[in-house]
């Protein structure tokens, strides 16, 4: 039975290579995705192994504010290096600075783009430990001299000797190169820059004079680092972090897979869709190759083969073909996973070295390959068992069809269950709850939406095909029929269609409204005629506010910040803002309470936290320091400020980095747009990364972060889209080879090859019109809920893009008509007298 398998398969390349490909692109997607994350993580743990000293020395934090190995804000007193120097075990020790939002400005003027990555600025230190070596110049020794690293260096075209003006969070800095660095073994930064500074001007620009980040310790030849940091807590006694390289190194893996969590997350969901939709292909290929060799089957049974013995055979051809499409799966998946490196590096994201290939990734491929293929074959092996011996006799034998009540009856109960989830989740008041019951009735829906298929194809057809022979002819009445003469296998076609269009339509509502509730909520929230900040949210130096206030024509400025501090016990990020920001540039829409004066909280935080109007907030900051701030006011959820806002100058109190993130300028009356907007961008040319926005652009900003988003999730829906494609013109090759007798007779009694021709591509409109339609029901239903319990997470009008979907649909009767290209040319060229031939 083996060889059997193996002879039907070569017999009929064709349909192997037209089955095995919804599997090669499911299985490449998961693999691509799984070596794109493992090559993402070790170009960091390299990074972080190679650049780790062995024994690390930080001040400790109040509370873990930006998340384990990273630095806190609190600083430390350079002092304190000769007090670690003196500990036995100790071999050298050093202390450095560090800071983020240092930027180069290129020779054109503008900032080196890092694509989201940090620009970062350090003191230079000649211990090999931080990974810092240079490969050209020298080291900085006065504070207008700098090193740069060598992939910014090759960016810009700088070299030893040049000039370069650097963006600090501090003030601008014009500096000479007198040095390229390396950094690690090998150089790479993974898309972010570096900027040495000598190490006293680091500590004027990037924290304070006399005081560093940390300490960075080489243990003695021959003592384990533990030991040495045992040594180095009792002698410094509490208030410290001491880490080894080892847990150092863990904790910044354990921080980086946290926050990469969400990329692989994402790419593995749109692989799964691509396996869910390639299911579909893979389940028609076999159903439709079980039915055209019905004698075939039958004579085996005649012979004396067992109904297991047949079900046997066609789970071997199943299990080939899914071993030989993952392992095209596999090596295609390289492919995407260079791909997705590219296209990560043109962000910033840069992945030095080669590609990771695990062995974990290998079988999860051929696992999750074979297993998809088999699963799909199933049914169709366990109805070629039921093939009874006497179908060997009979040349019009088909296979039996149940009848399509079961599937009325279970698909309206998935129906009702998914109706309910949904109801349900509009109705709930959380939001996490809302959400789940949403995507669980959602699921229903679709999966009712596949039962219940073959059921509605008919109607389907029939209504939408009843203009086709008035329009065509012979050629539409016979497309007409073709698609409900098996209704089982138009629906399976136009299901790979229908997920596609459901995802697509869906995330065009999402989208449409969160662009609506943005424009909504800045026009409502903010009344400031300018906003400055930066299009990637970095802070910037608090000396741009004080500038502005020298602009004459304004009558304001307003200053607003990210925070973090524990409140009442618990972490909390935050908005902190000025007596300004609350009382002119912002309107909250206050349920009890004033919005100045002190701490304000949305409805919901307040009573989750227990909070009431006139009680004292325990706030505590990274560096330990306490403060009690009261609570003067309520109101309802806005996602421009948070669920908290607290006073700038509570804020200053607490210690972190006092760093704006936006500031909200208020004209003078009577003065001139035109000349205060350009004062404030005169301001701002020191600053290239910061920029000065009306409310219309600033929005235009907000919304186009959110494009992008969308933008990449509809990229790769395109996935799922094209593999329906594939689904469609296997469907209807496989068709047109199952009715090669049928062509046959047509073409005989006077069928023109272009008539034929002409019903191909009808049928398939049929089918990829069914598919939109269905898809297009859910993806509205879909989407629709899904933002009306999305009103708290900042997505609070719903907008339908009618257009947009219109277009859905006739994208998808195009799509059917470039399906059935080849099927109908393959069709067509059929010679007559074969094709009467064929049993």
């Amino acid at each position: 039975m083996r060889k059997l398998a193996l002879r039907s398969l070569m017999a009929h390349k064709l349909r192997l290579a037209l089955s095995g490909l919804a599997v090669v692109l499911g299985v490449a997607f998961v693999a691509g995705t799984l070596v794109f994350t493992d090559t993402l993580s070790r170009t960091f743990t390299a990074l972080f192994e190679s650049t780790t000293a062995d024994v690390n020395v930080t001040a400790a934090s109040a509370f873990d504010a930006q998340g384990p190995g990273m630095a806190s804000g609190v600083l430390l007193p350079e002092s304190l290096v000769d007090e670690v120097a003196g500990v036995d075990g100790v071999a050298a020790v050093a202390g450095y600075v560090q800071s983020e939002g240092v930027y180069v400005i290129g020779p054109d003027g503008k900032v080196v783009a890092t694509g989201g990555a940090p620009g970062v600025g350090v003191g230079w230190n000649t211990d090999e430990n931080l990974g810092m070596t240079l490969s050209d110049g020298r080291a900085p020794r006065a504070d207008d001299e700098v090193v740069l690293d060598e992939t910014t260096a090759e960016k810009t075209g700088y070299g030893v000797g040049d000039r370069v003006d650097v963006l600090t969070p501090g003030p601008r800095v014009e500096a000479t190169v007198v040095g390229i660095l390396r950094f690690g073994e090998s150089g790479g930064l993974a898309g972010a820059s570096l900027t040495a500074f000598e190490h006293t001007a680091a500590q004027e620009l990037l924290a304070r004079p006399g005081t560093v980040h940390g300490l960075s310790v080489e243990a003695a030849d021959g003592l384990d680092d533990a030991v040495v940091a045992e040594r180095i807590e009792e002698a410094l006694g509490t208030g410290y972090d001491v880490t080894t390289r080892t847990e150092e190194v863990e904790a910044q893996k354990e921080l980086l897979e946290g926050q990469l969590s969400f990329i692989n997350i994402f790419l593995m969901v749109f692989a799964g869709v691509a396996l869910f939709v390639g299911s579909f292909i893979i389940l028609n290929t076999f159903a439709m190759l079980v039915a055209q060799r019905t004698r075939e089957l039958a004579l085996l049974r005649a012979l004396g083969a067992g109904r297991g013995q047949v079900t046997r055979v066609v789970l071997a051809e199943a299990l080939v073909l899914g071993f030989l499409g993952s392992t095209v799966g596999l090596f295609a998946g390289l492919g995407i996973a260079s791909g997705l490196r590219a296209a990560f590096g043109t962000m910033g994201l840069t992945l030095d070295g080669g590609l990771v290939i695990q062995l974990t990734t290998v079988v999860a491929s051929y696992v999750i390959g074979v297993l998809v293929t088999l699963a799909a074959a199933y049914r169709p092996a366990r109805r070629a068992a039921k093939v009874a011996p006497v179908a060997a006799l009979r040349d019009d034998q088909a296979m039996p069809e149940r009848s399509l009540r079961h599937r009325a009856v279970g698909g309206s109960m998935l129906l009702l269950a998914g109706g309910a989830g949904l109801v349900a989740g509009l109705v709930q008041d959380d939001t996490t709850t809302a959400a789940a019951l949403v995507g669980g009735g959602s699921l229903a829906l679709l999966v009712a939406a596949i039962v219940l298929g073959p059921v509605l194809a008919g109607p389907f057809v029939r209504g939408v095909g009843a203009v086709l022979p008035r329009v065509y002819g012979p050629a539409g009445r016979l497309a007409r029929d073709n698609a409900l003469r098996n209704p089982r296998r138009s629906a399976a076609t136009a299901s790979a269609l229908m997920v596609g269009a459901t995802l697509v339509s869906a995330f065009s509502i999402i989208g449409a409204s969160a662009d609506e509730s943005i424009g909504t909520t800045v026009d409502e929230t903010l009344q400031a005629d300018f906003i400055v900040s930066t299009s990637v949210g970095q802070p910037f130096s608090p000396a741009i506010a004080e500038e502005m206030r020298k602009i004459d024509g304004l009558s304001s400025v307003g200053v607003s910040r990210l925070a973090s501090a524990q409140l009442d016990g618990e972490v909390s990020t935050f908005m902190a803002a000025d007596e300004v920001t609350m009382a002119e540039s912002m309107v909250l829409a206050m349920v009890d309470g004033e919005p100045t004066g002190g701490m304000l909280a949305d409805t919901a935080t307040a009573e989750d936290r227990g909070w009431e109007i006139g009680d004292i907030v325990q706030a505590v900051g990274v560096d330990g320091s306490e403060r009690g701030i009261t609570l003067v006011g309520t109101f309802e959820a806005n996602p421009a400020v948070g669920p908290i806002v607290v006073p700038l100058e509570d804020v200053e109190q607490l210690g972190g980095d006092a760093l704006d993130r936006w500031l909200f300028l208020e004209m003078a009356d009577g003065a001139d747009t035109g000349a205060v907007r350009d004062a404030a961008e005169a301001v701002l040319v020191d600053y290239p990364v910061v920029t000065v926005k009306d409310q219309a652009e600033f929005t235009q900003e907000q919304q186009a972060q959110v494009g992008q988003i969308l933008m990449l999730i509809n990229a790769m829906l395109v996935l799922s889209v094209l593999i329906a494609v594939l689904g469609i013109v296997n469907t209807l090759a496989l068709s047109v080879m199952e009715r090669t007798r049928e062509v046959g007779l047509l073409r005989a009694v006077g069928m023109s090859r272009r008539q034929l021709r002409r019903a191909v591509r009808l049928e398939a409109v049929l089918i990829a019109l069914f598919g939109a339609t269905l898809g297009l029901v859910l993806g509205v239903a879909f989407g629709t809920s899904l933002v009306s319990v999305m009103e708290g997470q900042g997505i609070s009008e719903l907008a339908v893009p009618t257009v947009r979907l219109g277009g859905l649909v006739v994208i998808a009767g195009v799509v059917g008509v470039l399906a059935a290209v080849w099927p109908a040319r393959r069709a067509s060229r059929m010679p007559v007298l074969e094709a009467i031939a064929t049993a």
